[in-house]
């Protein structure tokens, strides 16, 4: 009995060991989270937050919040633009250039700024309550359906034997995508005014041959054009490329001067987390399935991080204010070593809006999302200068926007 007691407390000594060990193990891990505090420096205008939810069509959500911010800069006005009108028209183009090149393009949800505009500047634009794109009973994109069954449809018409091609394929392929997202308007009003998606394009003061697309890789000359080589740019759309600390000085000029940016980044790399930083380097958040939310970053809910907040606030008093991580210096080589060994790829757009700082004093651009209101910042995410520098692989920017030297060296007017 003597031994059993012993052999008892030496097994309660062992848990009791054992738990503390890992509640100090857990209060480590706590104090070694940084609290970033930010400070506005800059906060140019931008209308709601969306959420692009099932679908693959953050290249539009966010091209559309870019002109939504540049009608709010020239007009004042607040606009609401049809995304799902967009991603239609965009559908049909590529469905006639898919076809002409029997099936030796890339047909999926993704694309470029650049669509964007040739959409708008081809077909006009229409308000969202015009065509709000959920024929399909829910009430936010999901497009894993639609996807799936435009690209079956265009891949039976690519691949015909004879290539005999009827005149009637188009027609079933903008029936199928009217019947997801809904007719495409011919008129609507606005403030009692008729108008058409050209003459809202029109009235809306957009002229898409004002933004200017840019990048920054060494494997083409400096200061020209050439088409970026990623299979979202369908359209062979060509970038302005400039050395990295010129692209950077055009997009601090763009902010510091009332302009906001369309920006694609690769967001797959370690430093972009869920709740609303992009840093390098920080922990890596493990990827898993579902939205495209959860396709980049993984998946955490609401609740789950509630339950963090409140852990970190119990602990608060006990805890060590750690200090920020520092951050790599990005070098131009960095950046196309990331591009040629696709380690930075064309994962998301987003739209850039405003300038802050971080107690330490490092810059930090705003960034609009389209994942809804999620995160700490409710859909905003703060991306640090070395994050943008090293993960951009493209802006799109007002031609104003741009220092004049540097459009001397480019050659816009």
């Amino acid at each position: 009995m003597t031994n059993l007691i012993i052999d008892h407390m030496k097994i309660k000594f062992i848990l009791t060991a054992a738990f503390a060990l890992i509640c100090g193990a857990a209060l480590a891990q706590e104090k070694e989270a940084p609290e970033y505090e930010f400070t506005t420096i800059v906060e140019n205008p931008i209308t709601p937050i969306k959420n692009q939810y099932r679908s693959g069509t953050c290249w539009c959500f966010s091209a559309l919040s870019f002109i939504e911010s540049e009608i709010l800069r020239t007009k004042g006005d607040t606009t609401d633009l049809s995304e799902m009108f967009v991603v239609g028209k965009s559908y049909h183009d590529r469905a006639v250039k898919y076809v002409r090149l029997d099936g030796h393009l890339n047909f999926a949800a993704g694309s470029s700024f650049g669509d964007v505009l040739h959409v708008i500047k081809d077909y006009g634009i229409v308000p969202q309550e015009a065509m709000p794109g959920f024929n399909y009973g829910t009430d936010k994109p999901e497009h894993n359906e639609l996807d799936a069954v435009l690209k079956g449809y265009v891949s039976a018409v690519a691949k015909r034997p004879n290539r005999n091609l009827t005149t009637a394929w188009l027609k079933g392929f903008d029936g199928i995508v009217e019947a997801y997202f809904g007719e495409y308007p011919q008129s609507f009003e606005v403030n009692g005014a008729s108008h058409t998606p050209e003459s809202y394009r029109d009235y809306l003061g957009i002229n898409t041959d004002d933004y200017i697309n840019l990048t920054s890789f060494t494997h083409h000359p400096f200061y020209k054009p050439f088409v970026i080589e990623v299979c979202d740019n369908w359209r062979w759309d060509s970038a302005y490329n400039l050395p990295m600390e010129e692209m950077m000085q055009v997009m601090y000029n763009a902010i510091e001067n009332g302009y906001t940016i369309a920006w694609g980044s690769d967001v797959s790399e370690k430093g972009f987390n869920r709740n609303g930083l992009a840093v390098m380097p920080v922990e890596e958040e493990k990827v898993e399935a579902g939205s495209d939310q959860e396709r980049w970053v993984g998946k955490d809910t609401e609740k789950k991080a509630e339950k963090k907040a409140d852990k970190k606030k119990k602990n608060k008093k006990d805890m060590v204010k750690p200090e920020l991580p520092k951050e790599q210096v990005i070098t131009q080589e960095m950046r196309q070593d990331g591009y040629d060994r696709k380690t930075t790829t064309d994962d998301h757009g987003m739209h850039i809006y405003g300038l802050a700082q971080d107690q330490n004093g490092t810059k930090y651009f705003m960034v609009k999302n389209s994942w809804g209101e999620t995160g700490k910042y409710k859909g905003i995410w703060y991306a640090s200068d070395a994050f943008v520098r090293y993960k951009t692989l493209n802006i799109v920017v007002h031609k104003d926007a741009i220092p004049a030297e540097i459009k001397i060296k480019l050659g816009i007017q």
